[in-house]
């Protein structure tokens, strides 16, 4: 199984290049087109700003390869800010930045006593995830100001694929914690450093592919 790790220059490259070596799968981290396109699966990781992630995704191209592998059904998974430039719009100190528009809705601030959300949480998964089968109870490893603290799931084009499914964690109020939509995936949490059960979920994301 052959993944590649999208390389713009954000994210935690490294420990999702290792992360998904370990769950078997043979990794490469680049962002050209041709091994963006041909691979089993693609990871986007992302940390940092939402605007700064976006503007680094545009430099590589990434919008129009991702939009491409997911029109194919081919396998796409984001994580952290890789999963909230899949929303519409993300707001930050006042600045509203467009998304990739896979899903409706926009990402904003977490509104609780201690921001950033730090640390390790768990997480409810729905009935039916293959991503979190096996480590539905597990916690994972949180690190974030920013979330999508709605999904309008009836604004989801859901042809040809289920519906999707959206796993809930808390801080100072619900917020998205994964997302499964048919071939795209995305964690906002971040599974890399999530130990076992982190490890877990990108066999079990393998698993899909």
């Amino acid at each position: 199984m052959k993944v590649v790790v999208l390389d713009y220059g954000f994210g935690n490259v490294r420990s999702a290049v290792r992360a998904a070596a370990r769950a078997g799968a043979e990794v490469e981290l680049t962002a050209d087109p041709d091994q963006v396109a041909g691979a089993d699966g693609l990871i986007v990781p992302g940390v940092g700003a939402f605007a700064a992630v976006m503007e680094g995704l545009a430099k590589v191209g990434a919008p129009r390869l991702i939009e491409r592998r997911l029109a194919g059904g081919r396998a796409v998974l984001g994580i952290c800010v890789g999963l909230q430039v899949m929303f519409e719009r993300g707001e930050e100190h006042g600045v509203v930045t467009p998304g990739l528009a896979q899903w409706p809705g926009d990402v904003t601030r977490l509104q609780a006593p201690v921001v950033p959300h730090m640390g390790w949480s768990k997480v409810r998964p729905p009935a039916g995830s293959q991503l979190f089968e096996g480590v539905e109870d597990e916690r994972f490893y949180f690190v974030h100001s920013y979330a999508a603290q709605s999904f309008a799931l009836e604004d989801v084009a859901m042809e040809p694929f289920k519906p999707p499914l959206v796993t809930w964690a808390d801080h100072g109020g619900p917020f998205v914690a994964a997302v499964e939509n048919g071939p795209l995936t995305a964690t906002q949490f971040h599974p890399e450093k999530s130990g076992a059960a982190g490890a877990r979920l990108f066999e079990n994301w393998l698993r899909t592919l």
